[in-house]
Parts: C-alpha cells; structure tokens; sequence
C-alpha cells in the first residue's frame, strides 16, 4: 500500500497533548466532540482552507482517555504550509480549547506515518490506593482502588506477559483486526505522592487492552487472584468474565516512538503486514 504524498502536498507532524475527560475519544464523529474533530476544524479555519483536512494519529484513544506525547500527521497544500507553517502553532494556540493543545509542528521526514511508522507506544495508568481516596487535584488521572495494592506482586504477574502473543483475552475484538501484539514493558512502581503507575509500552495496542491488563494486575495486587492469574488468562486467548476493563481516566498516553528517518518508509510498510503466531491461524492486517 502506497503512502506517498500526493503532489502539492506537504506532509506535516503534529506533536500534541490533550484532557481526555470531556471527549468521547479521538475518532472523529458526528454529533459528538472529538480530539480529531476538534483539530481538523482548528487547522481548517487558522489556514483558511476551502476543504477539510484528515488527520492520522499514532493511537486512537477511547472516550475519557488523556494524551501527553500524541503524535498525528495531515497532508497540507504546499502553499498553505509555506505561508502559515511558522505561525501555525500560536494561531492553533488561540484557536483550540484549553483541553487540547499541539506543542510542536514540523515537516515530516520522507517515509513518515504517525500511525504505521512508529515502533512503540508507551502508556501509563495510575491508580491510588490510600484509604482515604485520591488528591482532588488528581481525581480526573488516577483511579482509586479501595484496597491496598501490592506492586512487587504486579510486577511479578507482569513478566509472564512480556513479549509476543495473541492478546484477545485482554482486548475488545474489532472485524478484521489481529489481537497478535509485543508487549515490551510492563511494570509498576510508587511515585514520590504513593500512587502506583504502571507503565505498559507496546508495539502496538488492542481496544482496551491496557485497561484489562491492569484490571487483572489489580486482581493480583489486593490479593483477590494469585501471581499467575493474568498469565493463565492470557493463555486462554478469551475474555475472562473475572478481569475489569478499569476506568479510562486513568490512562495516559505518554510517548511513541519511531526508528531513525531513514527506516520510517520501511517500518511504514512492514506494520502493515499480515501477523500471525506460530500454530496460529492466519491473522488479519496488523494496526495500532
């Protein structure tokens, strides 16, 4: 699949961050307000464009969930991005909501696909524990669990998990999607406040795949389910009637990650390949 810029066309990375609370998610839709909606609108009315622009994004986040290192890119007309570009980000700046800002924009090197070119992304899901509830200032990012979690005990259930399976018993199966992910970290610790973040980085991630996996990391830590409950979920390859997909507001979108230029065109067609498991039956196309 061919993902050259069309000629007259600029291709333009987009670093960005936003408040997932009052969104129902990135996707754009019709009668409800979106990150992407929100930001084709913005970048449409600040260029003074005749048509719609189309956003691509890194990882699509659900309804409720945060974002501090997401990355998007859209195709502008080449004389559009030469007028504006330098001004681009303090007119977005005046033109966005307080809940979604873009920190950075620049031209995108050859090859480049927020979504098919990056290697990895990295989230984190916070939860706290204190028996009294969580800061106030904090209620819209960290979950609170009402009994003490033990994370030496999460991270122990954690490293069964590492590395490349068919994750369907943690994800919300999609029509024409593989469930077949590398989970390439996954790990707990306490923050200076006590809250306990867990930090999962992914080639790429499943619907709901971060927040089932802690629901069954939560399970282990308050002694509810023994260290290798998540592992024999894992192993069954369907949903599990006893793990919680936890609540998204405290999930967080951190970083993503892509090779060097030079390998952005070729990672941008590698990810779009057919993934299968060893003994597995054939898999649909593999997607973020």
């Amino acid at each position: 699949m061919s993902d050259e810029v069309a000629p007259g066309l600029v291709r333009v990375r987009l670093d960005l961050a936003y408040d997932g609370a009052e969104f129902s998610g990135w996707a754009k839709q019709r009668s409800r307000r979106t990150v992407q909606g929100e930001l084709e609108s913005a970048l449409q009315t600040v260029l003074r464009l005749p048509d719609p622009v189309e956003l691509t994004v890194a990882g699509r986040t659900d309804a409720g969930v945060h974002a501090r290192g997401q990355v998007a890119h859209v195709d502008l007309p080449e004389e559009a991005w030469a007028a504006e570009g330098d001004k681009l980000l303090r007119r977005l700046a005046g033109r966005l909501p307080w809940d979604v800002r873009v920190w950075k924009v620049s031209r995108a090197p050859a090859g480049f696909n927020a979504r098919f070119s990056a290697i990895w992304r990295r989230y984190a899901y916070r939860v706290g524990d204190h028996q009294g509830g969580v800061d106030p200032l904090l209620r819209g990012h960290v979950l609170w669990h009402d009994r003490p979690v033990d994370v030496d005990l999460m991270n122990e259930a954690a490293r069964k998990l590492l590395g490349e399976h068919d994750f369907a018993a943690y994800c919300k199966k999609r029509e024409g999607a593989t469930t077949i992910r590398t989970l390439l970290e996954l790990h707990w610790e306490r923050d200076p406040s006590g809250v306990a973040v867990a930090t999962v980085r992914a080639d790429a991630f499943c619907h709901n795949m971060v927040r089932a996996l802690v629901g069954a990391m939560l399970l282990v830590g308050d002694g509810h389910r023994p260290e290798g409950f998540p592992g024999e979920v894992l192993a069954g390859r369907v949903r599990h009637s006893a793990v919680n997909v936890v609540r998204p507001h405290g999930l967080t979108l951190e970083e993503v990650g892509y090779p060097a230029d030079e390998l952005l065109a070729a990672r941008n067609l590698e990810a779009r390949n057919l993934r299968t498991l060893p003994c597995a039956p054939s898999g649909a196309r593999h997607g973020a």
